[in-house]
């Protein structure tokens, strides 16, 4: 049990005083993870809406095949496209394996069905005279959209946020595409599972409570805009 309570407070030390090597972990990490979710925002957010608010054949197999993409392991998601970035693969000219680009295709593959799925659902629960009132006000198609969106905000916040916390908490494609080399692809979590590996539990035990601390201050961020749209 001291071998633990020894961990833990070294951990806490790591974070007081900024620690290099951690500081460079976390910092890869939301690098990664933020530009994977901002890319797949802007793809997934707009063909959610128009999923949602589209009628065309094959509608509801699409939201199927959404709703099971969002529960892909990571690790097939690393091997689909390290087949495709690797040495051999058709992408393996352009040199993206064991780079943070490859961690983003990863990241972004996961998270876009999540925040696609989210913004579908977020539309189909808006009111349709909204965008029918906007027409009737002569709002174009594009205007009458983002109506829609803006009245499904709160929604597509935590769609978004969804698709975040999918990937800052992934470990499988980071390890299989990033290769966990250090100070350029080692992410909170493959770190965690690096140093854990190793014995070295007070590094694992500091990034694991940063993760833990991430996740709790975005949800309590969209907690407060909850509130502030219910008063």
């Amino acid at each position: 049990m001291d071998y633990l309570i020894d961990a833990l407070l070294k951990a806490c030390r790591l974070i007081i005083t900024l620690d290099r090597e951690l500081a460079v972990v976390v910092w890869t990490s939301l690098k990664v993870s933020l530009t994977a979710v901002v890319l797949a925002s802007l793809v997934g957010v707009p063909l959610g809406f128009i999923i949602g608010a589209g009628h065309f054949r094959g509608k509801h197999q699409l939201e199927i095949a959404l709703n099971t993409s969002m529960a892909m392991p990571t690790v097939v998601v690393g091997l689909i496209v390290y087949s495709f970035v690797s040495r051999r693969g058709p992408l393996g000219v352009y040199g993206l394996l064991f780079t943070p680009a490859a961690m983003i295709i990863g990241q972004f593959i996961l998270a876009a069905p999540i925040i696609t799925a989210l913004s579908l659902s977020a539309t189909k629960a808006v009111d349709m005279r909204v965008s029918e009132t906007a027409r009737t006000l002569g709002a174009t198609a594009i205007q009458s959209a983002v109506a829609t969106i803006s009245e499904a905000r709160y929604a597509v916040l935590v769609a978004v946020v969804a698709g975040f916390g999918r990937v800052i908490a992934e470990v499988g494609s980071a390890m299989i595409l990033g290769g966990n080399i250090e100070g350029y692809t080692r992410t909170m979590t493959t770190a965690i599972a690096l140093e854990t590996g190793k014995g070295e539990f007070s590094l694992a035990i500091a990034l694991g409570l940063i993760l833990i601390l991430i996740a709790l201050t975005v949800n309590a961020v969209v907690q407060s805009f909850r509130l502030k749209r219910a008063y």
